[in-house]
């Protein structure tokens, strides 16, 4: 028999100490554990939702990775890479690719009667994943593009369609300029919108076979390709070794291939998206900070409010580890009973945040029109394991109190 684990138990459900100091701090103790962990699951939900929306948009927009020409820049006027069955073929036998296509971008200005604007045509073939823009499609459908006839149909978001004041059947007229101006009249089917401003402000969806008429391209010279991952975090490593298996083949024109994931074309985003993280272990710290001291008060008054129990115990020859074991299997039914109200409070308000949106965020400052809520189960148990490690940790140092109380004058404490 642990008896220990026995007098723990009789402190611990004692229900004859109402009128004693140690129920109300018991109470504050098992609170700050509770609203400490309850905390840190909800930044940590909170912050795994905001990275995985964020991401998802730049992803949708661009793939995991963008395979171009080397002598590409940043704008969308690009220089085509010839994309042969062979470099299709092997892509898409990659085990670690789940699906590819190529594209390729015209810059362009969109004009109505009374207003204009520069866009970016991102032209796409019949087999393109409209799942992403599917997804944020508020009007309309998808452009339907065929193998024989070259589609004039378009998909425009939100922000374009009201600076301009369109609306889905609309036909309107696009301008390329090069060396002279020419003009392709598209007819609005869908219309999108992410909330992402940077992209929904600039692109416009269709048929690929425009891009490649306006540029003079042969039908197998693309912008790019992108290459779509089963798994995200292996994202640098399959770059790297694409990056390696293309750097020295060319196509039939001459043109040598680039590898870039998209970390690469939006390195400001992801940085700053990575330094959330340390927003994170900012609060997780002062969460377990706050909680092991309200656990420290805690059972330092149960300790002192026990002092004539330990006395006792000492007399009839129990040691101070023994002594100091029963008070460390009290804090253990304190934090996990403050550890299980943690949960259910923290993982109350994240499903009821992520089924009603109840906390509204300003998409043009945060991309999103809410807070995001990922509850990962693996995180929470993490959550809860260093939450009880911690606190058990902090207690060790109060629990040797018991060694400087004296029998002698403690059987005497009241």
């Amino acid at each position: 028999m642990n008896l220990e684990l026995f007098i723990a138990k009789k402190i611990h459900f004692n229900k004859d100490g109402e009128k004693k100091v140690s129920p109300p701090a018991i109470r504050i103790a098992t609170l700050g554990v509770a609203l400490g962990l309850a905390i840190m699951i909800i930044a940590v939900a909170i912050v795994i939702g905001f990275k995985h929306e964020v991401s998802g948009k730049v992803i949708g927009f661009g793939s995991h990775i963008q395979i171009s020409g080397f002598s590409n820049n940043s704008s969308f006027e690009t220089l085509p890479i010839g994309v042969s069955d062979s470099l299709k073929e092997a892509l898409i036998h990659n085990p670690e690719i789940s699906h590819i296509e190529c594209f390729g971008t015209k810059p362009g200005i969109l004009k109505t009667d009374n207003e204009f604007m520069g866009i970016a045509l991102k032209g796409v073939e019949k087999g393109y994943d409209w799942s992403f823009f599917e997804k944020n499609l508020i009007q309309g459908s998808q452009p339907l593009l065929s193998d024989s006839i070259v589609s004039n149909e378009i998909l425009i978001s939100q922000y374009i369609a009201d600076k301009l004041h369109l609306k889905v059947n609309d036909l309107v007229f696009c301008y390329f300029i090069e060396d002279n101006i020419r003009a392709r009249r598209f007819k609005i089917t869908g219309i999108y919108q992410t909330n992402f401003t940077e992209y929904d402000k600039l692109f416009i969806i269709g048929d690929i076979r425009h891009v490649q008429k306006l540029n003079r391209w042969e039908s197998d010279q693309y912008s790019g390709i992108e290459v779509k991952l089963k798994d995200f975090s292996k994202l640098d490593d399959i770059t790297e070794n694409l990056y390696f298996d293309l750097m020295n083949h060319t196509d039939k024109y001459g043109e040598q291939y680039f590898v870039r994931s998209v970390r690469e074309l939006n390195p400001q985003l992801f940085n700053w998206l990575d330094l959330l993280d340390m927003n994170v272990w900012v609060i997780l710290i002062l969460m377990s900070v706050v909680a092991g001291f309200t656990m420290i008060s805690g059972l330092l008054i149960i300790i002192l409010e026990r002092t004539n129990m330990i006395g006792v115990l000492k007399a009839l020859g129990a040691s101070n580890y023994s002594i100091r074991k029963i008070f460390m299997y009290v804090s253990l039914f304190l934090v996990g009973k403050g550890m299980i109200w943690g949960n259910l409070i923290g993982i109350f308000l994240c499903l009821l945040q992520s089924q009603f949106r109840i906390i509204k965020l300003d998409p043009n400052v945060y991309y999103i029109p809410a807070v995001p809520i990922e509850l990962n189960p693996v995180y929470i148990f993490l959550l809860n394991i260093a939450c009880l490690i911690i606190s058990l940790l902090m207690l060790i140092g109060p629990s040797y109190l018991v060694s400087l109380i004296r029998p002698a004058k403690s059987i005497k404490f009241e």
